[in-house]
């Protein structure tokens, strides 16, 4: 039976324990949770869409290669931005970190994220390998 594994990055925070994982593997399978621009204390990007999307992304860019695995083996992503008319600037984002076939994604305007400074949130799931 396969078990879930925890993967962690020394360039990303953990969540306090007992409250969530940032990054799961199953297998194959790597479950990254909605990662946010917010470290520690601190809002990276400040209430620039595209410059918090960037951090979002190196996060998991981070997260995946502490498991060898790359950006171009995520096969889905979830964003969830607070305001739609600014997903011009995920896009962006998005085409500095991916290669080849991008991940199927949907976007999804929300009322709020966890804290008023945040604008953008991201959810990944990787198949290792699947990106040649």
């Amino acid at each position: 039976m396969p078990k879930k594994r925890r993967i962690t990055s020394p360039k990303v925070a953990e969540p306090p324990a007992g409250t969530w994982s940032n990054c799961l593997t199953v297998n194959n399978l790597i479950v990254v949770a909605g990662m946010t621009a917010r470290t520690g204390t601190e809002i990276h990007g400040g209430s620039d869409v595209y410059q918090q999307s960037k951090v979002i992304f190196q996060k998991i860019k981070d997260l995946l290669e502490a498991d060898h695995s790359r950006m171009d083996d995520i096969i889905k992503l979830v964003i969830f931005v607070t305001d739609i008319k600014r997903r011009e600037e995920v896009w962006k984002a998005r085409k500095e970190f991916f290669t080849g076939d991008f991940p199927v994604s949907t976007l999804v305007e929300v009322s709020a994220l966890a804290m008023p400074e945040l604008l953008v949130e991201i959810e990944a799931v990787a198949m290792k390998g699947a990106g040649g």
